[in-house]
């Protein structure tokens, strides 16, 4: 997942193949998949001015490397988290 300002991103096609799904409490974020294959796209038809997409959904080589994990209260027993980015048991804290 990488966040995107909404400014930033500029839809080439496909748009009308985007299914929402709404989420029970205690989450709140629909989630956006595609209807032809199913590859999850994150929260890309929000309205806010930043949110999280899936950064397969983007063209080309993202110059980007991993600023924090959320919801690693959350992750399997099997996954190892192995860089030292910050971590956060849900959402990260904003001060």
């Amino acid at each position: 997942m990488v966040f995107i300002r909404r400014d930033t991103l500029t839809w080439r096609r496909g748009r009308e193949n985007v299914a929402v799904y709404q989420p029970e409490a205690p989450y709140k974020y629909p989630r956006c998949f595609c209807k032809t294959c199913g590859t999850s796209l994150g929260e890309i038809l929000s309205t806010e001015e930043s949110f999280p997409i899936s950064a397969q959904v983007l063209d080309g080589d993202l110059e980007i490397r991993n600023r924090f994990h959320e919801f690693v209260a959350e992750k399997p027993s099997w996954y190892e988290i192995c860089d030292s980015a910050e971590q956060f048991e849900g959402h990260p804290v904003t001060s």
